[in-house]
């Protein structure tokens, strides 16, 4: 069946006067990493089955013993190295085992490794300041925290105690965050357990320029191909206001009049996979809000630092300023450090009782922070998103078009998503069995990419920043291969 499609897509061509495409070589890097001396990986599976959290899922069907990293690679137990495109869920945003930033965690660990915030020491001030000056607007205010998933928890709770307000509207098919609280934000059933999470939040129709109801025009070098469903007016998408009434349906029905605390967005959706607003939606998203009484929340976790290329922080390429930010991941390069900031008035509600965290802003976590500001600014990793990001597109474009399991690929600079599926026309998600089968080839072949959507359907490519265009050009490799192997076999 599938070989009977590729003929038809033009890629019967290809396959007849070609065969199947070689992998690329892999681009050359001159690092020698350490011998390994750890537990035998025998041991390594047994401890991790009988030891560690039994919900963690070990990607590949041969799962990977990562050692050592530097840069944009890994490498395994055996010394083999891997293109990283996930980054540790887009968490490494300056590269692994960056230099500078290894240098601040060590010179401030043989300073000063811990002492709270109910002392002053240096670093948590410059860091505050260094932060803060990044963000637009009275976003002066911040708290310092250990994952995102805090941060969000903290957003909540600021939010329902600044308007008095108790319920919040998120986005269906959004993530953000596991812990008990931040868990009713996350519009996944894959990522929810049968306890009392999700009071008092309610979710809206995902505006999804590929899978959602209107299609729509998106912030994107690579169109849809349901672009064609919709127009843009003076810079909005023709779609944005019907997703909108969606949203002020779920206002209009299931919140007290006027009453709402809080609306939270991610600027485009990472463990969703990768999905962009229409043009103008997250801007009258937020006007719509703020009307019905609640704050705006942005969840910068995995868009900001500079990763979308053109802006510093993702909510940027929206024309939206929020009243509370949130952001974790990237900020720290894989160190446990994360943050909310807001505005003075938002956050002066919480002097009516005390708050603390013990671990939020240390010594380290805060010199850390500061070197990774430092090193996207000197490394020039934002500007090197903007480079490669529509580079990338326009490659993973030409895959799109050549074979039919390929039915979207979208994103902004090096947070990019390819959505992947059984028909082109109805858009039905491709199978499990398939996704699988393509993510271990992908591995074997030298490159660790993630998987998110609802149905795991979308690869997820959200690299360290600091990649090269030979980088990009090995991974459509990669991909091509793959691609090829997996429309032959089905």
């Amino acid at each position: 069946m599938w070989r009977r499609l590729l003929l038809q897509s033009g890629c019967g061509r290809y396959l007849s006067t070609c065969g199947s495409p070689s992998p690329p070589p892999m681009p050359p890097c001159d690092f020698v990493p350490q011998p390994y001396k750890g537990p035998d990986y025998s041991d390594v599976l047994q401890l991790r089955q009988e030891r560690l959290n039994p919900a963690l899922v070990a990607h590949f069907s041969q799962p990977v013993l990562i050692d050592q990293g530097h840069m944009q690679w890994l490498y395994d137990h055996t010394g083999r190295r891997y293109l990283d495109l996930f980054a540790g869920i887009v968490t490494v945003s300056v590269g692994h085992c960056h230099p500078k930033v290894n240098a601040a965690a060590i010179e401030q660990m043989q300073k000063l490794c811990h002492t709270t915030n109910i002392y002053l020491f240096p670093k948590i001030h410059e860091f505050a300041q260094r932060l803060t000056d990044t963000l637009p607007g009275d976003l002066k205010v911040v708290y310092f925290v250990n994952s995102g998933s805090e941060a969000n928890d903290m957003a909540m709770m600021l939010a329902r105690l600044y308007t008095g307000n108790f319920d919040i509207v998120n986005l269906r098919n959004s993530f953000h965050g596991t812990s008990p609280y931040a868990a009713g934000l996350t519009a996944h059933n894959t990522w929810k357990y049968s306890f009392a999470n999700g009071f008092g939040i309610h979710s809206a129709s995902n505006p999804d320029p590929y899978q959602g109801l209107w299609g729509g025009h998106r912030d994107s070098p690579i169109q849809s191909v349901r672009a064609g469903e919709s127009e843009v007016v003076d810079g909005v998408c023709s779609s944005t206001d019907k997703y909108i009434e969606q949203l002020d349906e779920v206002l209009e029905y299931s919140i007290p009049k006027g009453k709402l605390a809080g609306f939270i967005a991610e600027s485009i959706q990472g463990v969703g996979g990768t999905v962009q607003f229409p043009l103008g939606y997250l801007k009258k998203a937020f006007e719509l809000a703020r009307a019905n009484g609640g704050v705006c929340i942005a969840d910068e976790v995995q868009a900001g630092f500079g990763r979308t290329g053109d802006h510093f922080w993702g909510f940027e390429g929206h024309d939206v300023v929020p009243d509370i930010v949130t952001t974790a991941k990237g900020i720290g390069n894989g160190f446990p450090l994360a943050a909310v900031v807001t505005t003075p008035a938002i956050a002066s509600t919480m002097s009516k009782a005390l708050h603390f965290n013990t671990f939020g802003g240390n010594p380290i976590s805060s010199a850390v922070g500061i070197a990774v500001l430092d090193a996207i600014k000197e490394d020039k990793t934002q500007e090197n998103c903007q480079k490669l990001g529509p580079y990338f597109l326009q490659k993973l474009a030409q895959l799109r078009d050549k074979y039919p399991i390929v039915g979207d690929v979208r994103g902004k600079g090096l947070m990019l998503g390819v959505e992947m599926v059984e028909d082109k026309n109805t858009r039905k998600p491709l199978n499990a069995q398939a996704m699988g089968k393509m993510w271990d080839d992908i591995k074997d072949l030298g490159i660790l990419i993630g998987r998110g959507g609802h149905y795991g359907q979308v690869f997820r490519i959200k690299p360290p920043m600091c990649i090269t265009q030979a980088d990009v050009d090995f991974s459509v490799g990669v991909l091509d291969t793959v691609f090829e192997k997996a429309c032959r076999n089905m």
